[in-house]
């Protein structure tokens, strides 16, 4: 697959799918879709960056404690 080497993705913008796999291929980051397990089904397909946040809470099953894990989150919706 080629890589687009996407360092960022700007909310508002529109990818395509075959972007948004090289993207999280080369970022420690979450993306989170309305297509759900069918994000990357279709290569050409575009996805809007509706919102993007710095991290996310967990819950921890080992001491039942919730954590705020730092990590990028994009949420995207089929377009």
């Amino acid at each position: 697959m080629t890589a687009y080497r996407l360092s960022d993705l700007e909310v508002g913008k529109n990818y395509q799918a075959k972007e948004l796999d090289s993207f999280v291929s080369t970022t420690d980051v979450v993306l989170v879709s309305n297509n759900e397990n069918q994000l990357f089904n279709e290569p050409e397909r575009e996805y809007k960056v509706l919102d993007a946040y710095e991290g996310f809470f967990e819950h921890n099953d080992d001491d039942g404690e919730k954590y705020f894990r730092e990590k990028k989150v994009y949420r995207v919706e089929k377009v």
